[in-house]
């Protein structure tokens, strides 16, 4: 059973109809997108997943009581190669739209990753795990932890060391895989992410399979 968290004690907002899975070896987490809050961050990050940008990304940061960050898609994934639409997306900005939002950092949201340019985010963004006052205003909150409050405090028992400002884990949480539920799933968008998906899982299995015959090769022609 998920312990509760503080979002059970705020007023709630409305959340769109598609969840997303993110699987982690500490677990799954299930996040959903708010409806009337930051609706363009909310539907670059909802594609982002569609296109798979996250699987085999990492959680670089988990500073406990603070955030557990993920990391931009397009240089920390596992699996490097990227379609045309991946790569796309992944180097999208997208603008800041925190000036006018009345929600509190807290155990649950997830707030838009960025540098010092408010439009700057591109696909990094963190889990709040505790009341952080001080991003109030100053980093999108775009939706909220629905299941998963355990994984989070799985994430926060594991080993860290300080890198400059980040509280980074001593090993790397890979995200082994993620899945969207809900929404139109038959819509072209969807449609395209979907082919986008499966040319880049094409792409690396061209890759591995060079490999593996390089390595064979090599085999071959050097002594042993």
């Amino acid at each position: 059973m998920d312990q509760k968290s503080d979002l059970d004690d705020k007023p709630q907002r409305r959340l769109r109809n598609e969840r997303v899975v993110v699987q982690l070896n500490e677990g799954d987490l299930v996040i959903g997108f708010y409806e009337d809050e930051a609706r363009e961050t909310a539907d670059h990050i909802l594609k982002a997943f569609r296109l798979g940008l996250y699987d085999t990304n990492h959680v670089f940061r988990v500073d406990k009581g603070f955030v557990a960050q993920i990391a931009d898609a397009k240089f920390n994934r596992r699996v490097k190669t990227m379609s045309e639409l991946q790569r796309q997306h992944a180097e999208k900005k997208i603008r800041g739209e925190f000036q006018n939002q009345e929600i509190n950092h807290r155990l649950g949201t997830l707030s838009m990753a960025r540098f010092d340019d408010p439009n700057s985010g591109t696909t990094s963004f963190s889990i709040l795990l505790g009341n952080a006052p001080h991003l109030d205003k100053q980093y999108t909150q775009f939706g909220e932890l629905i299941e998963g409050f355990e994984v989070l405090k799985k994430l926060e028992q594991l080993e860290t060391k300080r890198e400059g400002i980040f509280v980074m884990p001593k090993e790397r949480i890979e995200i082994l895989s993620t899945y969207v539920i809900g929404g139109d799933e038959n819509n072209t968008v969807d449609a395209e992410c979907a082919r986008a998906k499966k040319e880049s899982r094409e792409k690396q299995l061209r890759i591995d399979s060079l490999l593996r015959e390089l390595h064979e090769i090599r085999a071959s022609k050097l002594p042993s």
